[in-house]
């Protein structure tokens, strides 16, 4: 009964739990509803919608926090409700909710010393849980994908096809920290990309650049959103406690800020207006009514 209180408090209006029933099980709308955050909890809601997540997989990326790992969790809370509202309402996916930052690969089992080559090398020899980690709609391409500019051959390390967002991937593999020179490098490999393996109906392709660290004042000088070219960390080894309990302190401060926002706005003259009364016996009605559909069901 306490859950089914829950659904109510997070879902007034009974269709958006009966929309909600007809794609997702109930254990799995039990596990969504107690995140606290509401764009988080829209995010989760979403995703597990478009990639048809069980409840085991869907407490799976819970627990790994993808939401914090996604591009989108760094974005303005505008950006990422209107990227959520163009997922429930078109089915449009965006880069920012495809792509991570960092991203783990610790089940590579690589040393603490090793070349690209063997990171490379240890992704094939992986290549499921590296699209598992990366997103269930990447297809793998090509390895060393040469390609020849002016007589002189460069290499893209990687490269896959996206489905969704129906474009080619192109992943350069880096041990350091990000530097300049690397935007140059993949911009031309997007160029190659885009005049000659581009289909008719495809969009852009995207750069992903890989990089055991990231120097951020460099990324955000060097503005590579509009270069279509994303730099995100990788972690070969799983990270120290204190850097989990940091990235969840964030978290929860940010959800603090979005809270403290929702309650002004619920104590402003708005919402003491006039229709206070007929709101009351309308949310009264909604919740009654979810009460019997939970019930029923």
């Amino acid at each position: 009964m306490k859950w089914r209180l829950r659904v109510i408090e997070i879902f007034p209006n009974s269709r958006i739990v009966s929309a909600l029933r007809r794609q997702l099980s109930w254990t799995s709308i039990k596990t969504i509803i107690y995140i606290e955050e509401p764009l988080k909890r829209d995010f989760y809601i979403e995703m597990a919608k478009m990639e048809h997540w069980s409840t085991r997989i869907l407490q799976g990326r819970i627990d790994s926090m993808l939401f914090e790992h996604t591009a989108v969790s760094k974005k303005p809370d505008d950006v990422i409700k209107n990227d959520l509202e163009q997922l429930k309402n078109e089915g449009k996916l965006t880069p920012d909710l495809v792509f991570r930052d960092p991203y783990l690969l610790d089940y590579l089992g690589l040393q603490d010393v090793y070349s690209e080559k063997d990171l490379e090398s240890a992704i094939l020899a992986e290549l499921t849980k590296f699209i598992i980690e990366f997103g269930s709609d990447f297809a793998f391409m090509a390895r060393q994908k040469r390609i020849t500019v002016d007589n002189e051959d460069y290499y893209i390390d990687l490269l896959f096809y996206h489905r969704r967002l129906k474009c080619l991937v192109a992943i350069d593999l880096k041990l350091g920290k990000f530097k300049a020179a690397y935007k140059g490098q993949m911009e031309l490999y997007l160029r190659w990309l885009e005049k000659y393996e581009m289909q008719n109906g495809e969009n852009p392709p995207i750069g992903l650049i890989l990089c055991s660290g990231k120097n951020q004042e460099h990324v955000e000088l060097m503005q590579l959103e509009k270069s279509n070219i994303k730099v995100a960390d990788y972690l070969t080894k799983l990270p120290d406690m204190k850097l989990l309990e940091d990235k969840l302190r964030q978290s929860i401060e940010r959800a603090k800020i979005r809270l403290s926002k929702d309650c002004r706005l619920r104590k402003s003259s708005w919402w003491r207006g006039k229709h206070e009364k007929n709101d009351c016996y309308r949310i009264t009605y909604r919740k009654k009514s979810i009460l019997k559909y939970c019930a029923y069901h």
